[in-house]
């Protein structure tokens, strides 16, 4: 596309006469973006600004060579230099400044910021470099994470007299070695006057009219767009088109576990530990929370800003993670719902409901399932790793918790994944977006690609599926990604000009990214919108905080327990918490979290609940780990400069005069999370150390172990009489632990993955076949398997049943079996049920999760026990067929309360079609 530059002579924003070549601002309608076409990393400029461009007879000082440079510079009140996809690290900027258009010092004067750090502050260029048209520069190190969980790195200039402006700007790494360096003369208008020509549309506008069917209503909004601005409705961060009365939205919140980045919010237990309650009536209530909170939130903002919404202040969340955690190793691994497709449906289905409300007319908010689809690390891989799986554990293991969400919860969005499926990038796959999601499962909401991956696409150190941004905006459109988190698509307008995609193709894409908007009901009135009249008041109630404490308690997993659980208190009067988690609140939170206004610590917890007989001591102890490095964004308040040996005589000496010792460890968000895996899976070496140092004092020793995934405590088990698996519980975790180790609740978590004994038991991390993962696969002997959790009390299983031996490929088995409570304490248990193949013509699972309960009994009673299995869960991949088949032959029906506890078997035959 040529590039538009009229020669015009105009006075300049100082009141010189000076000729020059200018470019005037774009409206602020379509976001002003341009882009830098040959810079390395995609370059993006947005905001209000111009382009100024002196003759080449101007003589500049302190050039040398690159006197072309600055002949030419970008100039505003507001606007942003956005750097993409570069990797996390640090990095040395210098922004090269040159005046010629001011003629006296204090005409301009602006700032330079990153993110929170400040580069430039009230500057001045004629004051800086002592004159006109003498070289001076801005220089500054800014500390860059990687681009999924911040952003782009940003440089914004804010002019507080006359207009902010650059001539050049560059970025080296530590070593000195430059990784982008332009100029202002290199960025390249985005959009073209055809792009920018409004269409002729003569009847009145009715986008705005409730009564009309929602797509007439659609479509008149976008027939009203020109092309530019149909684009820039297309990225997360959607400008206002005021012309239209269309306010902005940004489409990007989280809401992993309550809702993220945005002040006070609920923060529930991480998904994996909440995942331990195997209760997805509880999952469908944390959704609702979430749902009111986020409606709350936005209202308030909306309210206040004309309708407007920001960043973290939208309604489409992207949540839940419906990954499978296939390696305890993956970051991540917290924020999913386990290892089991099955399971994760079942809690997936119900937290989408919760988040969405039941409102026929309006969704209260929206969920969005993610990353699809074969997505579960390694992080630092994953914007060109391309998982090669086959037919059937894509079919068995990584698509079939999306199918359910889809059809059975109504999800509203799905988010497509960085990697790339068996050559094909993930954003760019019609077989995912188009064939399965739309034609298969019948999705009717909107698919976002996972932030800046159209740029991998395309990029020389990504995919490089295609050879340019044009080409991969083109493809990931016509695959079926509707919008784009971050700018890639900005080329789109290039892309229609050149015949790579068609504005009807555009407008579908606008289609399904506006209906969430409108089925939100943000272009209604607000008395016919049953959610508009949340306020600020409905965050943080104490019902909410009950939810979160109701979940803590069901998440927390006795994996281990010889009888000092629970705590006698006539028997210790001194208990000592030691250990790096116990007093620290960050560790509750995990990832993507919000900030409880009250949150109880496991420390707290103890002094809260231990009684007036009872004394508390604490010592420090360990730190977490003595590896530095961390993951971004995950600051933790357990951290020490203190030396070790320090620290390890203070704790024995508190431990040694303690009755019982409480040990509060494991791992923080620090040691797990985006862009960051654990290499092992056994505990950080100092502390392994730090705990057998502690156990040799002689005294009693229960573990409360935090942590987002598994982790090999082998000796531990071997040596300690109790463990508690907390994980990382959300801002009542700390009340939740106190009253597991008390006894004023009994446990009844049990595990959603499987606690391996070593990082040597696992496969390769990047491998991504199934055989040897998870308890369907494995092998080998696991330290806890899947479904394990220990109580107070004891259960018996008796008197199972099936309606009938015998059911056709598509009927419902009933399994029915007796559980009674045989302890002396009330107890709440898990009942499994699952399914094994006796004799398949193909290789299966040496057993897979078909059904469950969770049963609360008092002590002595019991209770009969109802689970429907239809014959579609038996179901596998026919390669041949390339269809589900449920095999006729013969099964088993296994019941337990752990996949390697089973107390009842009955055989079942599945007959012929």
């Amino acid at each position: 596309m040529m590039k538009m530059r009229p020669l015009l002579f105009r006075l300049s924003l100082f009141g010189v006469l000076s000729p020059v070549i200018f470019v005037l601002p774009k409206s602020a309608v379509f976001a002003d973006d341009e882009v830098c076409g040959d810079c390395g990393p995609d370059v993006r400029l947005s905001g209000t600004f111009a382009h100024h461009k002196d003759r080449p007879s101007v003589v500049i000082d302190g050039a040398g060579n690159n006197a072309a440079a600055y002949y030419e510079d970008i100039n505003g009140a507001n606007f942003t230099v956005t750097i993409a996809t570069l990797p996390a690290g640090k990095y040395s900027v210098a922004i090269g400044e040159v005046e010629t258009s001011a003629d006296a010092a204090t005409q301009r004067v602006f700032d330079v910021t990153s993110g929170d750090k400040v580069l430039a502050k009230d500057f001045d260029i004629l004051a800086k470099a002592g004159g006109a048209r003498k070289v001076t520069r801005i220089s500054g190190t800014v500390e860059h994470a990687d681009d999924a969980l911040g952003g782009p790195l940003k440089i914004s200039f804010v002019a507080s007299k006359g207009a902010a402006k650059f001539n050049t700007i560059e970025l080296k790494k530590a070593d000195g070695s430059s990784v982008v360096s332009f100029s202002a003369s290199e960025l390249a208008d985005a959009f073209s006057a055809a792009a920018q020509r409004v269409p002729e549309v003569k009847e009145p506008p009715v986008w705005h009219d409730p009564s009309l069917p929602m797509k007439s209503r659609i479509d008149d909004l976008i027939r009203r767009m020109s092309l530019a601005e149909k684009v820039a409705q297309l990225k997360n961060s959607a400008p206002a088109i005021p012309r239209l009365g269309l306010p902005s939205y940004d489409y990007w919140n989280e809401a992993l576990h309550g809702v993220a980045n945005n002040n006070i919010a609920t923060v529930f237990p991480e998904p994996v530990g909440a995942a331990s309650s195997w209760d997805p009536e509880l999952f469908r209530k944390e959704g609702a929370v979430i749902g009111v909170e986020g409606r709350a939130k936005h209202n308030d903002y909306a309210n206040q800003h004309n309708g407007d919404s920001k960043w973290w202040a939208g309604l489409t969340f992207w949540t839940p993670n419906i990954n499978i955690l296939r390696d305890p190793r993956w970051g991540r691994g917290q924020e999913t719902y386990g290892e089991d497709p099955y399971l994760t449906s079942e809690i997936g289905i119900e937290f989408v409901k919760g988040i969405q409300g039941d409102d026929p007319n309006y969704m209260l908010a929206m969920a969005c399932a993610k990353h699809y689809a074969v997505h579960s690390g390694p992080e630092l891989q994953r914007h060109q790793f391309d998982a090669k799986v086959s037919d059937r554990d894509l079919y068995e293991t990584y698509l079939p918790q999306f199918e359910r969400v889809v059809r059975e919860g109504h999800v509203a969005g799905v988010m497509s994944a960085y990697n790339a499926i068996n050559g094909v990038p993930c954003s760019a796959n019609s077989f995912l977006l188009e064939d399965l999601l739309r034609k298969q499962w019948g999705f009717d909401g909107y698919v976002v690609s996972d932030c800046d991956a159209i740029r991998d696409i395309w990029g020389s150190r990504q995919h490089h599926y295609v050879n340019t941004a044009e080409e991969a905006a083109a493809a990931a459109i016509k695959a079926g990604c509707d919008l784009c988190c971050g700018g890639d698509y900005n080329p789109l307008v290039r892309a229609v000009q050149n015949g790579l995609v068609t504005e009807a193709e555009i407008d579908q894409a606008l289609h399904y990214t506006l209906w969430t908007r409108f089925r939100l009901g943000l272009f209604d009135p607000a008395d016919k919108v049953l959610y508009a009249k949340l306020t600020i008041k409905d965050n943080d109630t104490p019902e909410h905080r009950q939810v979160a404490l109701e979940i803590a308690r069901k998440s927390l997993v006795l994996l281990k327990n010889d009888g000092i659980l629970p705590l006698d208190r006539t028997k210790y009067k001194r208990i000592a918490v030691i250990g790096p988690n116990a007093n620290s609140r960050s560790m509750l939170n995990g990832n993507y979290h919000g900030t409880p206004s009250r949150p109880v610590t496991i420390l707290d917890g103890i002094k809260q609940l231990a009684g007036a007989d009872v004394t508390i001591t604490s010592a420090y102890g360990t730190p977490t780990t003595s590896v530095r490095r961390q993951a971004p964004y995950s600051n933790q308040d357990n951290t020490t400069t203190r030396p070790s040996d320090e620290l390890t005589a203070e704790a024995l000496k508190v431990a040694a005069d303690a009755d019982v010792v409480v040990y509060i460890g494991g791992i923080t968000a620090g040691q797990e999370g985006e862009s960051f895996d654990r290499s092992a899976i056994e505990l950080p070496d100092v502390q392994e150390k730090f705990i057998q140092a502690l156990y040799a004092v002689g005294k009693p020793m229960v573990m409360v172990n935090c942590s987002g995934s598994s982790v090999a405590l082998t000796w531990e088990d071997e040596h300690l009489p109790a463990i508690l698996e907390a994980w990382y519980p959300g801002e009542e975790g700390g009340r939740a632990v106190a009253e597991a180790l008390f006894g004023e609740i009994n446990p009844s978590g049990h595990l959603p993955i499987t606690f391996y004994r070593a990082t040597s038991d696992l496969p390769d991390f990047t491998e991504y076949t199934m055989a040897n993962r998870t308890y369907r696969y494995f092998s080998g002997k696991p330290l806890y398997a899947f479904g394990h959790g220990l109580s107070y009390t004891r259960f018996e299983y008796t008197a199972g049943s099936l309606e009938s031996n015998k059911i056709a490929p598509n009927g419902t088995v009933k399994v029915t079996f007796t559980i009674r409570n045989i302890g002396k304490r009330d107890g709440d248990d898990v009942a499994q049920v699952y399914y094994r193949h006796v004799n398949s013509k193909a290789p299966q699972p040496k057993l897979a999760l078909c059904g469950f309960q969770r049963v609360s009994l008092k002590s002595g009673a019991s209770t009969d026990v109802v689970i429907n299995v239809s014959a579609e869960r038996l179901r596998y991949w026919d390669v041949e067929k390339k269809q589900y088949v449920v095999e006729p032959g013969e099964y088993e029906i296994l019941i337990g309360p752990a996949s390697d506890d089973i107390k009842l078997k009955l055989p079942l035959v599945v007959g012929e079609q």
